[in-house]
């Protein structure tokens, strides 16, 4: 699994997520490092449009959302970042996961988010 930062413009917050391993998850992974605008829907999440589509061979049909949720809407072919929790949706692919939900996803306004990918650690043996 990969990791992502998802930095929030003008709120000072930086959020890190963790990718899925699908063939959706590992397309977003190599758009990362992009700026989107992320306008609320529905009072459940922040979505944008993506600079492409994303391939979703093989992904289940749908899925029931929870706050933290990073996922595909294939109709729409966006990506939708949810703060609350929404019933089951066909057509959505869970991409990843945020660690925490931001509090600038919190309101109705639109928010600035530069996503990026998050160097892998490496650990120091003694």
């Amino acid at each position: 699994m990969n990791e992502i930062q998802f930095r929030i413009a003008g709120s000072g917050e930086t959020v890190e997520a963790t990718l899925e391993d699908g063939e959706a998850a590992r397309a977003f992974g190599a758009l990362v490092w992009m700026t989107l605008k992320l306008t609320d829907y529905n009072a459940t999440e922040k979505i944008s449009d993506l600079p492409r589509k994303l391939p979703t061979a093989g992904a289940r049909e749908g899925f029931t959302p929870v706050a933290g949720d990073i996922a595909y809407y294939a109709p729409w072919g966006n990506l939708a970042v949810f703060y609350k929790e929404f019933p089951y949706s066909k057509g959505l692919v869970r991409l990843g996961r945020l660690k925490q939900i931001p509090d600038a996803f919190r309101g109705s306004d639109p928010v600035a988010v530069t996503i990026e990918a998050i160097q892998a650690r490496r650990r120091r043996d003694p």
